[in-house]
Parts: C-alpha cells; structure tokens; sequence
C-alpha cells in the first residue's frame, strides 16, 4: 500500500496542517510521498526532506517563528509600480525565499528523502504543472506565487504560479500517483471570521481558501471510491484569516489537540466521532452552521459532509 500525505493551501493558515502532521506522525502514521499546493508546497517539501517524528516537531517550531513580513512584507514603492502596470506584481519573493533558505536544507526537490510533488500553475495555458525535480527554492516559490500579490516564476521555459489557482487540495495527483491510501490535511478557512478581511491582500486570501474548500468537497466525491481517503478534520468554527500570523501557535496546538482526539476515536472505533464541517459554511449567532440558505449537520467519518 503507498500512503500519501496532502498538504492544500492556505496562506497563514498552514500552521494548522504542522499541528496536524504532528498528530499523525505520533500516531505512527507515516506517508510513502507527500504532495503540497500553495503554503502547503512549503509543509510538503519539509517533511519530504525529514519524514519523522523530529521532522515534525521542527516544522511547527518554524512555524511559530514565522512573522507577516517574511511572507507579505509592505512593499510601497513595488505595490505602486505593480499598480501602474510596472511591474508584474505588489510584493517581490524576496522575503519569502529568503525565509525558506533559512529554514529548508535541501536545495532540489530529488533529495528529498521521500517523493514529493509540488502543484503550480502555467500562466499561459493555466495547465497544472506537477513539479518533482529541480531547485526546491524555486519549486516552492512559484507554488506559492498568488497571482498580481507574487511574480510568476521561470521554470523550464513556463511562467508559474501559485498551485492554489488549478488544484489547491491535489488529491488527484496522489492518486495519479499511485497512492491508494492518502491522508488530506486542509488547512481550513475562516468560517466565522470576526470582520471583513482587510485590504486587497487579504480578501484575495481569503477567496483563494473558500476555492479550496469548494474543491476539495468535489475531490471527497470523486476519488473516496477509488482510494481509502481521510480527510483530517479542520478546525472549526474559525476566525483567524489567512493574512494573520498573529495566531500561529494557538493554531498549531489546537490542530495537535483535535486530530490526536479524532485519530484516538477512529482507532477505538468510533467512525464518526465528532461534528464537524469540511464544505463551505457560515456560522449565525446562536452557534448554527449554514451552508446553501439551510442548517447542516456534518461529521468527519472519511467522507463529505452528511446532510441533516
């Protein structure tokens, strides 16, 4: 059996899947290749490169340390000129691939101690471009390149962007793969956001993890046949908004704490063992969950969301 691990996008909410890895790794529940989008691209090649248990526990120390302006820095001369039509973008990779050669200790995706498969997008076509060979800096940058926020980066003659803009949540490249048993760890969105997402940045992030979730719904229903699919419970409800780093360790140890309690149910044999929404949804006053004008009840049992 090949065990895959996938890792969606997300923005700042990928401290949520280091929580989560945590989880499964101590559940001695260990992936064969790990495929990443976006953010998740940057969770994927680490533990790619360091697939255990200390692997993990180091992930989530990174993550605590990660600061807005390592990934979205106040650029205000480059957003003008990006406005302007100057420049291909608001804010250069600088500080984003200057974090990830702080941190990332293998300089191409081949090294890795296990597969793994990163997602980007062709500007030109808008093909998905599945990468698994070369610079791991660049493969992760253009990975992560939301599309006007980040420059396209050059890639074998292609212009690239962020994975998120064709398969945010690439189960179906795990199962093109091989991999007949995948653990999806979503990254979640803000279901119950505490205000509007502020600035241009933020309502792009916050669009670009609604579009994710609208996937991976379809992707639950297209491949939960073909393969023995768990979908990681995401956490729920959620105010935190992609563009906030300011929450990374409450995050990370409430994602530690739900999976371990979901994983600790499924192996005693509770399949469904606790509610949860994995589709898109909102939450009204009184602590009910809407989703398309209706109320639904929702719990995780490796699969979509059940209809009350």
């Amino acid at each position: 059996m090949t065990t895959a691990f996938v890792f969606s996008g997300g923005g700042s909410l990928g401290s949520v899947e280091a929580g989560m890895l945590l989880a499964l790794v101590e559940a001695d529940i260990r992936p064969d290749l790990v495929v990443g989008a976006s953010v998740g691209s940057i969770n994927a090649a680490w533990f790619a490169a360091h697939p255990n248990l200390e692997g993990a526990r180091r992930l989530v120390e990174i993550w605590k340390g990660v600061q807005r302006n390592d990934v979205f820095p106040i650029q205000l001369v480059n957003g003008f000129l990006g406005f302007v039509g100057l420049h291909d973008s608001f804010i250069t990779s600088d500080a984003l691939r200057a974090m990830l050669a702080r941190n990332l200790d293998v300089a191409r995706l081949e090294d890795t101690e296990i597969p793994v498969r990163l997602i980007a997008a062709d500007l030109a076509t808008g093909q998905e471009v599945v990468l698994s060979h070369g610079d791991a800096l660049d493969a992760i940058v253009a990975s992560c390149a939301i599309p006007g926020i980040f420059p396209p980066v050059e890639i074998g003659g292609r212009y690239l962007v962020d994975g998120g803009v064709v398969n945010n949540a690439p189960v179906s490249v795990a199962v093109a793969e091989g991999a007949d048993e995948i653990w999806v760890l979503p990254t979640g969105y803000a279901c119950a956001p505490d205000a509007k997402p502020g600035g241009a940045l933020g309502v792009v992030m916050q669009a670009l993890t609604l579009m994710i979730h609208t996937r991976l719904d379809v992707d639950v229903e297209r491949f939960r046949d073909e393969c023995d699919l768990h979908v990681v419970p995401p956490l729920c409800p959620l105010a935190v908004l992609p563009v906030d780093f300011g929450h990374t360790e409450e995050l990370i140890e409430r994602a530690h704490e739900t999976t371990s309690s979901w994983l600790g149910k499924r192996r005693s044999g509770r399949r469904r063992p606790g509610a949860s929404v994995l589709g898109l949804h909102s939450h009204d006053p009184g602590g009910g969950v809407t989703r398309a004008g209706r109320v639904h009840v929702a719990r995780h049992d490796d699969s979509a969301p059940a209809t009350a």
